[in-house]
C-alpha cells in the first residue's frame, strides 16, 4: 500500500508538471472573464484542472478564488430551480421566493459602493415602468453590510427615483451566496414556476436583457390564450 501511495503521488506530480508545460503563454483569465467581462488574453500565471478541463488565470489570487468554488465559474445550467432565498425589506420584513410565486421576477444584486450597479438602476427602473403591468417584477437586493446601510440605500433610492422594491441581503445565509454571485451587478430572471431561465453577470447588455424579458412575456401570454 505504501508503494502504491508513493506511485500515485509521483503520477499526480508528473501530470501536474506536464499540464504546466502545456499551458499557453496567454489566455483569458477564467475569473476575470466572469467578474469583469474581460475577453482579452493575458499572461498565464496560474492554472487549475477541474473535471479534466484546464482553466488559466492572470494571478495566483484568481486561481485561489476559482479553487475555493469551481462550480461558481462554470457555464450556467439553464433553466434550473431558483434557490429558496430569504431577504428583507428596509423595515426588516421577510421576503421569500414564494412571495413572487406565479410571477416573472428579475433580481438585481447590487451595492451602494458599486458604480456599475448605480449606473444600471435607471435601466432597471425603465424595465419596471414598461413591463410591471405585463407580468414582470423587478427587485434590487443590496449586499451592503455597513451599519448605516439603510440610510445609504434610501439616499440612493431617493436620488435616482427608484420605484421598484429595494431589499436587504441580511440573513445568515445570504441570497447572493445561494445564487453563487461572484461579481456585481448580477441579474437573474426567474419565471413563474420558480426556474432561473436567464442570467447576466459582469458587463451587462441591457438590450439583451430587455429582449429576453419581452420574448418570455410574449410566450407566456400566448400559452395562456
Amino acid at each position: 500500500m505504501r508503494y502504491f501511495c508513493l506511485f500515485l503521488v509521483f503520477v499526480l506530480a508528473t501530470s501536474a508538471r506536464a499540464l504546466e508545460q502545456n499551458a499557453p503563454d496567454k489566455a483569458v483569465c477564467s475569473v476575470c472573464a466572469l467578474k469583469g467581462g474581460e475577453s482579452e488574453a493575458e499572461k498565464v500565471r496560474a492554472q487549475s484542472v477541474y473535471e479534466g478541463i484546464s482553466y488559466y488565470f492572470c494571478a495566483d489570487g484568481c486561481k485561489k478564488e476559482f479553487d475555493s468554488d469551481p462550480t461558481a465559474f462554470m457555464p450556467s445550467t439553464l433553466p434550473r430551480p431558483a434557490p429558496a432565498f430569504v431577504v428583507e425589506t428596509l423595515k426588516g420584513e421577510d421576503v421569500t421566493l414564494k412571495t413572487f410565486e406565479n410571477k416573472m421576477l428579475l433580481i438585481d444584486f447590487w451595492a451602494t459602493w458599486c458604480k456599475p450597479c448605480i449606473e444600471m438602476m435607471p435601466n432597471l427602473q425603465r424595465l419596471h415602468n414598461a413591463y410591471s403591468d405585463k407580468g414582470l417584477t423587478v427587485i434590487g437586493v443590496s449586499v451592503d453590510e455597513e451599519k448605516d446601510r439603510i440610510q445609504k440605500i434610501e439616499k440612493f433610492v431617493n436620488r435616482l427615483e427608484v420605484a421598484y422594491p429595494i431589499l436587504l441581503d441580511a440573513k445568515p445565509v445570504p441570497a447572493w451566496h445561494m445564487f453563487k454571485v461572484k461579481a456585481i451587478p448580477a441579474l437573474f430572471l426567474i419565471d413563474g414556476t420558480g426556474q432561473v431561465v436567464a442570467q447576466w453577470r459582469g458587463k451587462i447588455d441591457h438590450e439583451r436583457v430587455e429582449a429576453e424579458i419581452l420574448n418570455r412575456l410574449e410566450n407566456t401570454g400566448k400559452s395562456e390564450n
